[in-house]
């Protein structure tokens, strides 16, 4: 089991909400590699982890077209959800699904990544995060445990996305939402996550779903 990185104290919470909160695993993501285009998508774009935007707009500082999304399940124009036992922040970027967690119950939860899974325009697969790696594509991934009254923030991609880093441990991989002018084929598209949390020994599913609401240029 992995134990994520505490995030304590109202004013991060804030400055996540501002879309400025860093991952468990502070990697920045790397200027655009040369690659050749994937015959799937035809992306090019490679990052190094999935360092947040500091903007209002996400996306990188050099795309030529940037997104608007929309929470549809369940429906929030906050992107957030809560029950009494956990609650959920959502930022959309076309590199990664950013989250923060909170743990409202004084009892330890975990996020089983192995049931968990993303869904997406070519279906259903595995869910790659921070601490994902190439060499992880067909392995069991550690469950993450949460602590009682903490949060955890980390953020989701499709583990087909990964690229193999030539023999290093940095995480590359290809962003799931061109920047180029092809991003407008991409609006409607939904897509989102199946979340499996272990809580009280039981398997609760939670599913989110967005939507690319808009594509303009910057």
């Amino acid at each position: 089991m992995r134990t994520p990185h505490v995030v304590l104290g109202a004013g991060l919470l804030i400055a996540f909400v501002a879309g400025c909160a860093s991952t468990p695993h502070p990697q920045q993501a790397s200027a655009p590699q040369t690659a050749r285009p994937d015959p799937q998508t035809g992306f090019t774009r490679i990052v190094s982890g999935a360092g947040d935007s500091v903007g209002a707009i996400p996306g990188s500082a050099t795309a030529q077209y940037a997104y608007r999304f929309r929470q549809i399940e369940p429906g929030s124009d906050r992107f957030t959800y809560q029950n009494r036992d956990l609650s959920f922040y959502f930022r959309p970027s076309p590199s990664a699904l950013y989250i923060q967690v909170e743990n409202r119950q004084n009892k330890t939860v975990w996020i089983d990544w192995d049931r968990s899974t993303w869904v997406g325009t070519f279906g259903n697969e595995k869910i790659a995060h921070g601490p994902t790696r190439w060499t992880d594509r067909y392995s069991t991934q550690p469950a993450t445990q949460i602590l009682g009254l903490q949060r955890y923030t980390d953020y989701m991609f499709p583990i087909s996305l990964l690229v193999d880093p030539s023999g290093s441990g940095e995480q590359l991989h290809r962003t799931f939402l061109p920047e180029d002018n092809t991003a407008l084929q991409y609006v409607d598209r939904v897509f989102g996550v199946d979340l499996v949390f272990r809580v009280d020994n039981a398997n609760v599913p939670y599913s989110f779903r967005f939507k690319v609401a808009s594509a303009v240029p910057r």
